[in-house]
């Protein structure tokens, strides 16, 4: 009994160290059994719970583990947003990250290596690439196939315990899919042959070539050289000659797999064996690691060139706050496409590939996934966010342009609140007075932006004698000149003007209303129910659209805003959508009140926020004033050619490459649609590289 006691005693005692030591911080918990599912020999243990008290001081003394969570202290993607931030950084006044992969042009690679008789490359991650940042991440793919939960942590336990198993029957750590197989079969119930059916079939759909390594090996086609590939992997060689040939590398028939001969490239010994077989000559290798493909080919008597391991070269600049899947493909897109050593891209451009093209694919999916499942008839993308989103939905779903459910539409913050100025008579003063109030705005600016300028001399006394506001302003004391600036002190003067001569000011808009009537019937071409499309925040364009279609022009189709996101808590009015939200007359991808609430309290207008993502979707085109002018329809459609035109035609070129490549990849038949909280992560990474760097606004956004 006493030992019994004794030994429930112990194991409670080992019990609470367990949890105090390893469960107690997640972070520590995962490098732990990252390195003690590693360690199988008793031997080694000592290590493994050496390593176990470094992590637990180190965190005690505050340093933090790569990956740490975003909720305690200072998350990983803030600190690389200001690592990038830095002097020297992307937005610390260095390069566009994809200038430092840039190497010797592929036809100068191709003649050195013609000076060889034998030419060598790596495959996996040389020639080619997986859709993942880490290669086991294609395990959840097979899994989700498979319909296996957890098989990923499952697959890769499997092949440790394989290799050992091969160790102590064959005296090598070589194994084959087959052993891993015959593991997972025994141990997990997983059939042998499906399984390797499956996980070879996924291998060979989702690979896709290193563009730099496929222009190097074309070039080499007539060099008459013996081309060969050798890897360290459990692959069978005829399964790795496939997907060479389908990625294009067809004239590499010559394969040779470590599984297959026992030895490998990572202990040196494969390449000698190599030699034997082929003969005398020259020899040189081609690979992405620096100890298996670099130094252990050269101390085998091979030359060795290096090449970038791609996700190496861009883990430092990724968001890693993703989901596990998403962000795996995405970063693992995105370091394929900079990374690969081909050319290098302007910042402008991956601005749009790096940050905005996943929120405008994400955003894109959501949108069409609302479309499909509440009968939306037409979707109205708004000038000027919808520009690219308009252009990234019709590549994505061809059959909707097709079947005309598609339309870009002209629309601004400006024209809704002149046009719903009837029904939205608060707003309206509120957006073009109130706003503007002791931000430096001239009343001659202001009254302008209203298209009022002839009613400003009334308020100026500029209008003569008469017993005009003017002069009763003088009377009172109150003098007011065309280049005041609009403060605090005679805002509601100003209001009060404008209030006592509304139908004067309404009948400014008549010709536009009219004509706005026209352009949107045919627009909405007699749907019934639409869905607006904008990327925020208050929503106060979808809902002008509405009163207007409804109330004002009598169109009687159901409007649906559809928005990136909302105001937060850091808006004036934080709650102005909140009944609308509420009741499903506005809809929200990335953030709201009720979900991913964690961006709803950082997302912040002051600190240039809603500037940063509508710079993610940027357009050419020039903003919308209104229908107005014979030629209002052209101009609004024709790009800028000056700078920002420029810029912005890159930013919406490096989105659509994104959107291009994630179609390519065949991801999207295993993650359909990406979550508005990962779809931002990249997008905030990049908003706190560049705080302070947003620009100031136009009077005539007229800011939501």
């Amino acid at each position: 009994m006493a030992e019994r006691e004794s030994n429930m005693g112990l194991t409670t005692l080992r019990m609470n160290a367990y949890g105090t030591l390893v469960n107690r911080v997640p972070e520590i918990r995962e490098k732990y059994h990252k390195m003690r599912d590693d360690q199988t020999s008793s031997w080694q243990r000592p290590l493994a719970w050496f390593y176990l008290g470094v992590l637990n001081l180190g965190w005690l003394l505050g340093w933090r583990p790569e990956g740490a969570a975003a909720g305690r202290g200072m998350g990983r993607d803030t600190r690389t947003a200001k690592r990038l931030s830095a002097k020297g950084g992307v937005y610390g006044g260095g390069p566009a990250e994809s200038v430092g992969s840039v190497r010797e042009t592929p036809e100068r690679l191709a003649q050195r290596l013609s000076a060889y008789d034998v030419i060598s490359f790596d495959v996996f991650d040389t020639l080619l690439f997986r859709p993942f940042a880490s290669p086991e991440d294609l395990f959840y793919i097979v899994g989700q196939k498979l319909d296996y939960l957890d098989f990923r942590r499952i697959r890769m336990e499997a092949e440790r315990c394989a290799r050992q198993e091969c160790l102590e029957k064959k005296g090598h750590r070589e194994a084959s899919l087959s052993d891993i197989y015959d593991w997972l079969e025994r141990e997990a119930g997983i059939p042998k042959e499906e399984g390797m059916r499956v996980e070879q079939e996924t291998e060979l759909e989702l690979c896709f070539a290193n563009p730099y390594m496929l222009q190097v090996c074309d070039r080499m086609k007539q060099s008459g050289k013996r081309i060969i590939a050798l890897s360290d992997m459990y692959l069978p060689s005829e399964s790795i000659r496939r997907m060479l040939e389908k990625c294009g590398f067809g004239q590499i028939r010559d394969c040779h797999v470590s599984c297959e001969y026992g030895c490998s490239k990572s202990d040196g010994s494969l390449y000698g064996k190599l030699m034997q077989k082929l003969g005398t000559g020259r020899y040189v290798h081609v690979g992405d690691n620096r100890i298996s493909d670099g130094e252990n080919a050269r101390k085998a008597g091979w030359d060795s060139i290096s090449c970038t391991n791609v996700n190496a070269a861009g883990k430092p600049f990724r968001a890693m706050e993703m989901s596990r899947i998403t962000g795996s493909v995405y970063r693992g897109l995105v370091n394929a496409r900079l990374h690969n050593g081909l050319q290098s891209y302007d910042r402008d451009y991956e601005c749009g590939f790096v940050y905005g093209g996943i929120f405008a694919l994400g955003y894109c999916q959501f949108i069409h996934d609302y479309a499909q499942g509440h009968g939306i008839e037409r979707i109205l993308f708004l000038a000027r966010d919808g520009d690219i989103l308009s252009q990234v939905y019709r590549l994505l779903y061809p059959k909707e342009e097709e079947a005309g459910r598609i339309r870009y539409v002209l629309w601004s913050r400006l024209a809704a609140v002149k046009l719903a100025a009837p029904y939205y008579k608060y707003d309206y003063f509120r957006r073009f007075l109130f706003h503007k109030v002791n931000q430096g705005f001239t009343l001659e600016q202001i009254f302008a932006a209203m298209e009022l300028n002839d009613l400003l001399d009334g308020l100026t006394g500029a209008a003569g004698p008469g017993g005009s506001t003017g002069e009763r302003l003088m009377h009172a004391g109150l003098s007011l000149k065309k280049e005041d600036t609009l403060t605090d002190r005679n805002v509601h003067t100003v209001k009060d003007y404008l209030n006592g001569r509304w139908e004067q000011v309404l009948a400014h808009y008549e010709d536009q209303l009219e004509e706005g009537r026209r352009y949107y019937e045919k627009a909405l071409d007699g749907a019934s129910r639409a869905a607006v499309v904008d990327i925020g925040w208050a929503g106060s364009g979808a809902m002008a659209l509405d009163v207007l279609v409804n109330r004002v022009w009598g169109l009687d189709c159901e409007i649906i805003g559809l928005l990136a996101g909302t105001n937060t808590r850091h808006n004036a009015e934080p709650d102005m959508s909140e009944a609308q939200l509420a009741g499903g007359k506005l809809i929200s991808y990335l953030f709201s009140q009720s979900h991913n609430r964690d961006l709803w309290e950082q997302h912040d207008p002051a600190k240039g926020d809603n500037v940063a993502m509508e710079r993610l979707l940027s357009s050419p085109l020039p903003g919308f004033r209104g229908f107005f002018g014979p030629d209002w329809e052209a101009r609004a459609l024709t790009p800028r050619t000056d700078r920002e035109g420029k810029q912005a035609e890159r930013i919406q070129q490096g989105i659509l490459d994104f959107v291009r490549l994630y179609q390519e990849s065949g991801m999207s038949r295993y993650v359909p649609s990406i979550s508005g909280r990962d779809a931002a992560a990249p997008a905030y990474l990049w908003m706190e590289a560049r705080r302070g760097q947003t620009a100031g606004e136009d009077i005539q956004c007229v800011l939501a």
